[in-house]
């Protein structure tokens, strides 16, 4: 199989607006106690929120924006112990297209603006798209 995409284009939709502000103190995975925080959209975006309530879980899709793009391989979670892994069967922020992917909760929803949580991104974080957790009977 061969590439032939030239290449395309992200333009971020919002910003996430975090307390934590430097990778060594973002935790691994939200759950590992990683705050609320909020996600500020681009105001032109405000129709696309129509539908979505306080209380939905939904899936961040973030730019990490301060990984290395050059790395392939890594020890899973830092830890030498662990035997080194190709980046496509981890979760590491560094990799080819440092996508995130974050399962949320909306907590607060304030015209352009949504409070969820627990994020592990920092502050800055380029927010690419909001996709809703569909469950085995949705049909979204």
């Amino acid at each position: 199989m061969t590439t032939t995409t030239t290449g395309f284009s992200l333009q971020p939709i919002g910003l996430v607006q975090s307390t934590i502000t430097n990778r060594s103190d973002a935790p691994r995975q939200g759950y590992e106690g990683a705050p609320d925080v909020w996600i500020e959209l681009n105001a032109d975006y405000i129709a696309a929120l129509h539908g979505l309530a306080v209380g939905d879980d939904i899936i961040l899709i973030t730019w990490f924006h301060q990984s290395k793009r050059d790395v392939l391989q890594v020890h899973p979670r830092g830890e030498l112990k662990n035997p080194i892994t190709g980046v496509f069967a981890t979760r590491s922020p560094d990799r080819p297209n440092p996508l995130g992917l974050h399962r949320v909760t909306v907590k607060k929803i304030d015209k352009n603006r949504l409070q969820v949580g627990p994020l592990e991104a920092i502050d800055g974080t380029p927010i690419v798209d909001i996709k809703p957790v569909l469950d085995a009977s949705a049909d979204a």
